[in-house]
């Protein structure tokens, strides 16, 4: 099943921008006690969260549609592999299920508390930047190369841009979660 384009480039990078406007915005109203509060051992704090989220669009999401774009412009196919039956779901709802997804701690994946607002501001401000580069870049480009997600399979360089967008919507689900603990802990 072919991704279906509901939305273009430029739509995706503004609800991106509006997502990370929502995380900026709630990052502006929180105390550095609050942004690296642990519910519990298993949680990640906010601060954790939006490290989680810079990280995996830099190092994994964007990174795949610069590789995706530059396979596409040597005519060279990384993978042709197709999407898994989450990575068709996925892209046919335009959305991750409303679920909570837990991966078991480790040193390769559990972020690091940042080192302070100004920090993840900074980040925040250049993944918004490299979001802006790979709309330009995605333009033209043929889309046939594909490099594999762990869970969804075999993604393009414009599915690997949407999946940015997706991403940070869906942790705002997470952000909510991690507020209710806060006043939950306040209140006590």
């Amino acid at each position: 099943m072919e991704t279906t384009r509901t939305r273009n480039h430029d739509e995706i990078r503004r609800d991106f921008e509006l997502t990370l406007e929502r995380y900026l915005q709630e990052l502006e109203l929180m105390s550095d006690a609050q942004l690296s509060y642990k519910p519990s051992e298993m949680d990640w704090s906010v601060g954790q969260m939006y490290q989680h989220l810079i990280q995996s669009a830099m190092k994994l999401h964007l990174a795949n549609v610069r590789l995706c774009i530059s396979a596409d412009e040597k005519t060279v196919k990384k993978t042709d592999q197709g999407k898994t039956e989450a990575g068709e779901a996925v892209f046919a709802q335009g959305s991750f299920p409303p679920i909570r997804i837990q991966v078991p701690a480790s040193p390769e994946y559990t972020p690091l508390q940042p080192n302070g607002k100004e920090s993840i501001i900074q980040e925040f401000s250049e993944v918004r930047d490299e979001m802006r580069r790979m709309e330009v870049l995605l333009e033209g480009t043929t889309l046939e190369s594909t490099l594999p997600h762990p869970r969804f399979g075999g993604l393009n360089a414009e599915e690997w841009f949407v999946l940015v967008e997706m991403h940070y919507r869906h942790h705002l689900l997470q952000l909510e979660r991690l507020k209710m603990a806060w006043e939950e802990r306040e209140q006590r």
